[in-house]
């Protein structure tokens, strides 16, 4: 959402580099240019005059004309100052001291309220809660319908006594929700009302009422994050109207320019407590002001990355791994696919590198990381036997041409799996006790390195030899006695000067 910004800034901070003192013209020239990225990037005007006065007034004070580095103190700046227009501090939930914590669900129609119902409702369950789903939307047709199946894809209680499309009383059915829950004994009420109109008075008392009978320990806003300014006109609208604790952001994942995210916040004086970034159910975090103000200025979000790889990595698996590599024991075919599918839990593999710093100018090739792909090395693998996957040095021409008949994939497409993997184990095998058990078996993906075909690789092709030879691999010689020519297995080798100079000299 926010990449369009993300670059005007990014260019604007490339032009103070190098500069040992930053004049005001210097400063003014800058301030300038993140007014406009700002108002491009549909800010509310009131917001973008507040936000460059103060950046402004920091940039030509003493911290910056003192600083060793003024560039980056300015950059240092508009990251603190982008904290703040987003809420400073994380928002957190109230909970109930006796009770059921309930929490009311508000906002337009067609804002993903029901939805989010559900990813909130299976965010809460993780957490150790018993949370139950409320369809207190009897206006909308089907709604109690999509709500009891979003339910049931979260593995929640959903309590709907009424079958909605007009039929009901959403007042006495959030009555009769919070006696349910107690006799049921759920501790958090998820209350999903029906989406109105601001302008609206009588749905808008219809909320009033469903407010003073659930008792809301927490009335959340669920605003369209794709709707621009109009995000901030409604909240402004539900404050006055109705009231409410903190603000959701719905469809954070979309194309739309972030001008809500960075507005609403300051127009209407309540923080954003969660957002929803994908289809998903399980595409729901926190939000946290200092790390999406890092997201938007390019400097990553690791806490989230590792936070996602905590819940998709269990604890038995990473000491598992752990332990293999301790003793030396090899990596195999089937812990690579264990690895992989865990990766796959914590969503796609564009948004998951895009949370490492640095990775704006690579925006291109993270584009180009198809998810599919994980989809085809799971179908080659899983088309092996168990004795091919511990030991793909047995893999001869037939075999290979067997395993790509079974996924579906080409003889290329498994041997370039195999080449791959082979580089990875080998890696696995000198990083030692110091690899990572989570990440380091990843061979390399198309259009990211570690493909014949992309850009930067990780393999390059070796010359034809003049007359017959030997391999060195013992792999390979294996597979030139079944048949297939050392030549076409030393197809690819791997290119030790291609790897990052991190990685270069790890394994000096």
């Amino acid at each position: 959402m926010f990449a369009s910004l993300s670059d005007r800034l990014a260019s604007t901070f490339k032009g103070l580099r190098g500069k040992g003192r930053l004049s005001e013209a210097d400063v003014d020239a800058t301030v300038r240019e993140i007014r406009t990225a700002l108002l491009e990037a549909d800010v509310a005007l009131p917001v973008v005059r507040q936000f460059t006065a103060s950046v402004r007034e920091r940039a030509l004070s003493a911290e910056v004309s003192g600083a060793l580095n003024p560039a980056q103190q300015v950059v240092k700046i508009v990251h603190e100052e982008l904290v703040t227009v987003l809420g400073g501090e994380t928002a957190r939930l109230q909970f109930a001291k006796t009770g059921p914590t309930v929490i009311l669900l508000a906002g337009l129609q067609g804002a993903g309220k029901t939805t989010l119902a559900g990813k909130l409702a299976l965010h809460l369950k993780e957490q150790g809660h018993t949370p139950l789903l409320v369809a207190a939307d009897l206006q909308r047709p089907n709604a109690v319908d999509q709500l009891m199946v979003v339910g049931e894809r979260a593995g929640v209680a959903v309590f709907a006594p009424e079958p909605g499309n007009g039929i009901g009383d959403p007042v006495a059915v959030t009555r009769a929700a919070r006696e349910h829950a107690v006799a049921k004994v759920h501790d958090i009420v998820i209350v999903d009302t029906a989406g109105r109109l601001a302008v609206d008075a009588d749905l808008m008392q219809q909320l009033r009422n469903v407010r003073d009978a659930a008792q809301p320990d927490n009335t959340l806003l669920v605003v369209d994050a794709m709707i621009g300014q109009d995000a901030v006109r409604t909240a402004e609208e539900f404050q006055s109207g109705v009231g409410f604790d903190a603000v959701v952001l719905t469809k954070l994942d979309g194309d739309a320019r972030g001008g809500a995210a960075l507005s609403v916040v300051t127009v209407t004086g309540r923080p954003i407590m969660f957002a929803s970034v994908g289809e998903k159910l399980t595409d729901f975090e926190a939000f946290h002001p200092d790390r999406m103000a890092s997201r938007i200025l390019d400097m990553g979000d690791v806490m989230t990355l590792i936070e996602q790889a905590e819940r998709a990595f269990d604890a038995e698996q990473a000491e598992r791994m752990a332990r293999k590599m301790s003793t030396g024991e090899d990596f195999t075919l089937d812990d690579f696919l264990e690895q992989m599918q865990a990766v796959k839990k914590m969503g796609s593999l564009g948004k998951i590198l895009g949370m490492l710093p640095g990775m704006g100018d690579m925006k291109a090739q993270l584009d180009q990381v198809d998810d599919r792909e994980l989809d085809r090395v799971a179908a080659i693998i899983q088309s092996m036997t168990p004795q091919e996957r511990r030991d793909p040095k047995i893999l001869n021409g037939s075999r290979r041409a067997r395993i790509a008949a079974g996924s579906g994939t080409t003889v290329s497409d498994v041997n370039g799996l195999v080449d791959r993997f082979g580089q990875a184990q080998k890696m696995m095998r000198q990083m030692g006790p110091g690899g990572m058990p989570g990440m380091g078996g990843m061979p390399g993906l198309p259009g990211m390195g570690g493909s014949k075909k992309s850009k930067g690789r990780m393999v390059k092709a070796a010359k034809p030899a003049k007359g017959k030879r030997k391999s060195g691999n013992p792999a390979k010689r294996a597979l030139g006695q079944e048949g297939l020519s050392p030549e076409a297995a030393d197809g690819l080798e791997f290119d030790p000067a291609s790897l990052p100079k991190e990685l270069r000299d790890l394994l000096q």
